[in-house]
């Protein structure tokens, strides 16, 4: 049975997952005898299976062997049209909104971007639950197709450590580009998902233990190992796991800023340990970095008012900043309770800015964090301290050092180009959204939380939160094509248009 159902198209398997999933929300909504919404997300499970039932019938081992773009436009799809059967249960059962708008919802979620466009108190537990589900799904997909698709065709940040071009399949050149592109899915499901359930179920008892709500719990924990920062609640400000709660969050976004910490699947990025892992290293230095400065400048701030003597509130803000900004950082985007005690402490505001520049910066590579991603930015500082100590000894050969050696020759150059193709989409997503009628700062936040999948900055990154589903039907699709361009990257979109990929 196993051996049957990989042999159907990936997109249809997404299909019927999606299918098999809104079990989940159907049965919890039976429990809570919330017979409305049961029955919509019955119902549409029903529909969805009967109609995955059909066509894998009809098809059934009469097609081609799939290459690997077939999987790339099959994720292609999962993001852009797949949204439209999971919006159906969301639409059903909320009744009070358009479907552009659970579209939109359901987009967001399976990104893993996570903005939302409704209060939380307009969402009943089962809603909650889905758009949950649907971004942990989302991100299990992530590191599954990470091995599966974007490493044999160096994407995804992979392009910057193997042998072959952007876009091209490595087959001959690697043992994992050699195996049939089915088998790597079928490897990377079996390695995959107990891992990421595992982690999530470990979660999820932990914060339950420390006296979370047993939803929320499950959402946060959800949430952290998607990186979508989705909360049932007003985020942990909300949270009754305390701090305790947010020690627990913290140590499992780390997960987040290297594969590294939870795979050696894919070659390109494969390290002795992670402590030794560049993206790691260079995660936990911007996490030291960063809230240093912070603290610093909340401390002038507090010195100026005479609090300078308040221990407690010095240790809250100095917690608030080191885990707000590896939350923001790896794309979650979760806040911490302490967020606001670092402002209140000093009577300075934290410009969103920096919220911004970190979520740009993103997680690892092969992860399920969005952004320009941590190995690029790495390899980007190789090549400047490079070119520096040209300057200072021009006659001098730069070899290759232990930290480069896994870095192609070209890995610089690519990466470079990735950067400027993030700005230029950076730039026209942003004058889209002002043209469309959206004011330059917000175009400019919703645009960086679309392309980085860090959808809460349109709520903590500026004085006033977004409000998202009064925006026109226009900005909205536009948010919606910059989401799913941040989860694929321009690389990938690119490569979808080669017309030596689609020879091979």
């Amino acid at each position: 049975m196993f051996a049957w159902i990989f042999r159907l198209p990936i997109f249809l398997l997404f299909f019927g997952i999606a299918g098999i999933a809104m079990l989940v929300p159907a049965i919890y909504a039976g429990v809570l005898h919330d017979s409305h919404e049961g029955r919509a997300f019955l119902y549409s499970a029903i529909l969805v299976l009967f109609i995955f039932g059909l066509i894998a019938l009809a098809i059934s081992d009469t097609g081609r062997s799939p290459r690997t773009v077939d999987f790339l436009v099959s994720l292609f799809l999962a993001f852009t049209v797949l949204p439209l059967v999971l919006a159906l249960p969301f639409w059903w059962g909320l009744a009070t909104t358009s479907y552009l708008n659970a579209y939109v919802e359901m987009l967001s979620s399976f990104t893993t971007t996570g903005a939302t466009l409704f209060d939380s108190p307009r969402l009943s537990p089962s809603l909650h639950l889905w758009r949950g589900l649907v971004a942990w799904l989302g991100g299990l997909l992530m590191w599954i197709a990470a091995a599966a698709v974007f490493a044999p065709l160096s994407l995804g940040g992979f392009e910057v450590t193997t042998r072959a071009e952007p876009g091209l399949d490595e087959g001959r050149l690697d043992h994992v580009g050699a195996a049939h592109p089915m088998k790597r899915w079928q490897r990377g499901v079996i390695a995959m998902v107990p891992i990421y359930a595992g982690l999530t179920l470990i979660m999820w008892i932990m914060l339950t233990i420390l006296g979370e709500n047993s939803l929320v719990g499950l959402m946060h924990a959800m949430s952290v190992m998607a990186t979508s920062g989705i909360s049932p609640v007003n985020g942990l400000a909300d949270a009754k796991a305390g701090p305790g709660g947010e020690v627990v969050l913290f140590l499992f976004m780390l997960f987040a800023l290297s594969r590294t910490t939870f795979s050696s699947d894919t070659g390109a990025v494969r390290r002795d340990s992670v402590l030794k892992d560049h993206e790691f290293r260079l995660g936990i230095l911007v996490v030291l970095l960063v809230p240093t400065f912070l603290f610093l400048r909340h401390w002038i701030g507090a010195f100026e008012v005479d609090d300078i003597q308040n221990t407690q509130a010095a240790v809250q803000a100095a917690w608030g900043s080191i885990f707000t900004v590896l939350s923001f950082l790896t794309t979650t985007g979760f806040a911490s309770a302490e967020w606001q005690t670092a402002q209140a402490w000093s009577g300075l505001g934290t410009p969103g800015l920096i919220l911004m520049g970190l979520a740009i910066v993103g997680g690892g590579v092969a992860t399920t964090a969005g952004g320009v991603k941590l190995l690029r930015v790495y390899v980007l500082y190789l090549q400047g301290l490079g070119e520096m100590q040209r300057l200072v000894h021009p006659s001098m050969v730069v070899g290759q050092t232990k930290a480069s050696r896994r870095i192609r020759q070209k890995g610089a150059q690519i990466a470079w180009v990735f950067f400027m193709l993030f700005a230029i989409s950076l730039a026209f997503v942003t004058i889209s959204l002002a043209g469309l009628g959206a004011g330059f700062e917000e175009a400019l936040v919703m645009a960086i939380a679309s392309l980085t999948n860090t959808g809460p900055l349109v709520a903590v990154a500026v004085e006033t939160p977004i409000d998202l589903v009064g925006q026109t039907s226009a900005v909205k699709l536009v948010m919606c094509a910059a989401m799913a361009l941040g989860r694929l990257e321009t690389l990938a979109i690119i490569a979808l248009m080669s017309t030596e990929l689609w020879r091979r």
